[in-house]
């Protein structure tokens, strides 16, 4: 991805719409599916790598806040954002609706695998946590799939460019 003035503009202002979003301390239900449309945006419309840095800022945006308290799931949950963000912006060229599909899985997969590895190696994951941090994230990632469906075919209708489109 060529990172220029444009691109870099563009993730900038995504990030600030999640922070923005975050920032409104709404319930998982809402903010979940939010922020994942939010990755699918960027990662479709900018790039792939713009999605994954978004991606990366939301857990610590999270944790700061105080939304999240358990703060050993913040590199899960940037693998797994970067996971969503980077199988939806590199595969949507092919089937935008497969991209996102897969990249719910992908994120379910990754954070699974993820949680299940700090288990193991001796971190108490609440009940709840590890729910939210697994079955949830599958259920989020697959309705922010729907939002972000709806935005990028407003941004289609209405004459926005996408990373490699030619005007980006």
């Amino acid at each position: 991805m060529n990172m220029d003035l444009r691109t870099v503009a563009r993730t900038a202002v995504i990030a600030g719409v999640a922070i923005a979003f975050q920032a409104l301390n709404l319930r998982q239900p809402i903010t979940g599916p939010g922020i994942n449309a939010i990755l699918y945006v960027a990662s479709i419309y900018i790039g792939p790598v713009s999605g994954a840095l978004v991606g990366f800022l939301t857990p610590w945006i999270a944790l700061i806040t105080g939304i999240m308290g358990f703060a050993p799931a913040v590199p899960v949950i940037m693998a797994g954002n970067a996971s969503l963000a980077l199988v939806s912006g590199f595969l949507h060229r092919y089937n935008r609706y497969l991209a996102m599909g897969l990249a719910a899985f992908a994120k379910f997969i990754v954070m699974t695998l993820g949680i299940r590895y700090l288990m193991a190696h001796g971190t108490q994951v609440p009940a709840p946590a590890y729910t939210s941090l697994t079955i949830t994230q599958l259920i989020t990632a697959l309705a922010g799939a729907v939002v972000a469906s709806i935005v990028l075919g407003g941004f289609e209708r209405f004459g926005g460019n996408r990373h490699g489109s030619g005007g980006s």
